[in-house]
């Protein structure tokens, strides 16, 4: 990996695109630091040394994640790349279930730019409501739980309206910039965005382990031990993430014209993590819903509502000694949805149709109907262990926190981050690769 970027800061076109991606990442961390108008950054500090010694900010900590800790220090940028993840979740499970979406999704590029374009719409929608949610909790106090002071200076209308804009348009930039990325720079621009705010909390968090220990020995102790198995934990991720089963197929030889084509050996590569992160985040999106409504409905002093009792007892508590009921039912959830999205996303009678038009076939398999079952066999096997090691990745904290004292939930080698860093990462560097191969391929001629 590291050759590879030797060699693209010695290529002059390269070197352009990395250097231009580096100054738009520079200005988005510069964008996650600028408060919105109106916010009381020393309340919102000392709020925030308030939540991180214990779990009140568990329910927005995975949009706090993607925005790089930008969404609960209130800044321009404190949205961060969330509502377009959604705004893209969600037209991805609209083309399975609207027959237009799903014609434009087979016109080719016309019909991407045109969902681009719905995306871009959507996911505007979607900063408005956030934005409005939470600049209403912090006009409310209850953004931090348990801290009262006030996090903005005046709790009037206009005011409201203008932080309400200023984190839309936020928004739209950071889209704005992940774009030119793709275009101008190196890598998907939106992935490149995300795996820039993640890495941002790494230094915060590693050094938050060493301090929260009882003394200076015992601190560089579990330091040390956290940094060993972060690294052996990215090393399983990146075996587990290159993992995938080649399923060979055959072309048979036709005539187009005059000239005969075809004849040839491929494969096709299914990944055994062939769901991606997504599963994680589906799964963590959904145990927020009873966490928001136990914040919203906690009953009276004298008469508690016993179901937000009871989520207050077993999911809000992630770290608490309930856990294990928030582990199983975590767990669970991204089992399900990794196979959800997997038969959504990978379709065998398609593909199946599509080696049959052009003369393909698997070896020992009829084409038609005997290659779909048989590729969903295949793809049913595979998402297994996949969506099992998705559950593990993802439960890692908690996992720590039972065997390393005082590294509760700050431990950052597991969960979404570490699945976002290793993908994105691997990403970059074949991308990187192809461009070198292209301007430089080592032939039998040199």
């Amino acid at each position: 990996m590291l050759s590879a970027f030797a060699n693209a800061l010695r290529t002059p076109d390269l070197r352009k695109k990395i250097l231009f991606t580096l100054f738009i990442l520079a200005l988005f961390r510069l964008g996650s630091t600028i408060p919105t108008p109106n916010v009381n950054m020393e309340n919102v500090n000392q709020c925030q040394v308030i939540a991180s010694q214990g779990d009140t900010a568990g329910l927005y900590s995975m949009i706090n994640l993607f925005s790089g800790g930008a969404l609960l220090r209130m800044t321009i940028l404190a949205l961060g790349i969330m509502p377009y993840i959604t705004a893209s979740i969600i037209l991805q499970l609209l083309t399975v279930v609207i027959p237009r979406l799903d014609a434009l999704k087979k016109e080719g590029a016309s019909g991407t730019a045109k969902i681009t374009q719905y995306t871009r719409y959507l996911t505007l929608v979607l900063a408005v409501l956030n934005s409005t949610a939470f600049v209403t909790l912090a006009y409310s106090g209850q953004l931090f739980q348990g801290c009262s002071l006030d996090l903005v200076y005046d709790k009037s209308l206009f005011p409201m309206i203008v932080m309400i804009l200023t984190m839309t348009a936020g928004t739209g930039l950071i889209m704005w910039m992940g774009e030119l990325i793709t275009d101008r720079g190196v890598g998907n621009g939106m992935s490149v965005m995300i795996f820039t705010q993640v890495c941002a909390q790494f230094p915060a968090e590693l050094w938050a382990i060493k301090q929260t220990q009882s003394s200076p020995a015992a601190g560089w102790t579990v330091f040390i031990i956290v940094l060993i198995i972060g690294f052996a934990v990215m090393a399983a991720v990146v075996y587990m993430e290159q993992a995938q089963r080649r399923i060979p197929v055959q072309y048979a030889k036709r005539m187009v014209g005059r000239r005969l084509v075809g004849g040839t050996t491929t494969y096709i590569p299914m990944k055994v993590n062939q769901a991606g992160v997504i599963p994680v985040i589906f799964a963590s999106s959904l145990l927020y819903l009873p966490v928001l409504y136990a914040q919203f409905q906690p009953g009276t002093a004298n008469a508690p509502n016993p179901v937000s009792s009871w989520i207050a007892a077993n999911l809000m508590s992630q770290t608490g000694n309930n856990s294990w009921v928030y582990d199983i039912i975590y767990g669970l959830l991204i089992i399900a949805f990794a196979y959800f999205y997997v038969n959504i996303t990978f379709n065998p009678e398609e593909v199946s149709d599509n080696m049959k038009k052009y003369g393909g076939f698997i070896p020992g398999t009829r084409a038609g109907s005997p290659t779909a079952r048989y590729l969903s066999y295949v793809l049913s096997r595979l998402t297994f262990p996949g969506a099992l090691y998705l559950a593990i990745v993802a439960l890692i904290p908690q996992i720590a926190y039972v065997f390393l004292p005082g590294v509760q939930q700050k431990f950052p080698f597991g969960g979404t981050s570490i699945l976002i860093i290793v993908g994105v990462g691997l990403d970059t560097v074949k991308q990187i690769q192809s461009q070198l191969q292209q301007r430089n391929y080592e032939g039998f001629l040199r």
